[in-house]
């Protein structure tokens, strides 16, 4: 076992494991979009950024592929990592602006605008759908085409391809495939339909609320409604 610090906490973690696999199990939330328990890591969301090392001479890792070390220092849910992700998920919602999955993660980060244009694209270069061709499909059937803004996702000489066994795992996983709840002509990018305002919180953490999901004020005043 390997000890490291994970919020000003020592805890135990198990060797080989990612910071985002040690933080899940001691029930720490970590946002991300291209990842997925089933498949190979990526690292291309970047939403699982967390800050490693002391204050002075700290760094942003994608938490989904940076292995634990033993006495490494881990803040989930830092100043630092916090306008980090509420940037990226600006820049995602700038992109697919009708995305039910980008419209929830702007509520619970109390992402209230969107100061980039807008493209309405359908596609966030996740690779999830591709990963899960090939790795769970064992089709290989699609793939990263072209390069810089000009790539994209597509099959070899943009012809349909023969590996495709038209399962639809590539749309099941895709974290842009639902369509928001208001629909897709709002004139604004961000619903915000769902974000509390009001939080009954026990204390909060440098831009976060708290770093748990769900927040254990709630689930206590659950326990005591009951």
């Amino acid at each position: 076992m390997t000890t490291i610090s994970l919020n000003g906490l020592d805890v135990a973690a198990q060797e080989g494991a990612t910071l985002l696999e040690t933080a899940s199990f001691y029930g720490v939330e970590i946002p991300t979009l291209c990842y997925n328990e089933g498949l190979s890591p990526y690292g291309a969301c970047r939403l699982c950024l967390v800050e490693i090392g002391p204050p002075h001479r700290s760094r942003l890792v994608s938490s989904c592929t940076y292995p634990v070390r033993e006495g490494l220092q881990v803040r989930t849910h830092s100043s630092k990592v916090m306008q980090t992700r509420k940037l990226l998920i600006e820049l995602y919602l700038a992109t697919c602006p009708s995305s039910k999955v980008l419209q929830d993660l702007a509520s619970s980060h109390a992402v209230t605008r969107v100061r980039f244009k807008q493209k309405h694209d359908d596609c966030i270069l996740c690779g999830l759908c591709i990963r899960m061709c090939e790795e769970q499909m064992q089709a290989k059937a699609i793939g990263f085409v072209g390069r810089g803004a000009e790539r994209r996702i597509g099959s070899a000489f943009n012809k349909k391809s023969e590996e495709c066994k038209l399962c639809g795992g590539c749309m099941y996983i895709c974290p842009v495939c639902q369509a928001r709840c208001q629909g897709p002509e709002e004139k604004s990018p961000i619903c915000n339909a769902c974000l509390n305002l009001s939080p009954p919180c026990l204390d909060s953490f440098d831009d976060a609320m708290c770093s748990l999901t769900p927040c254990a004020a709630c689930e206590i005043g659950k326990v005591a409604e009951e």
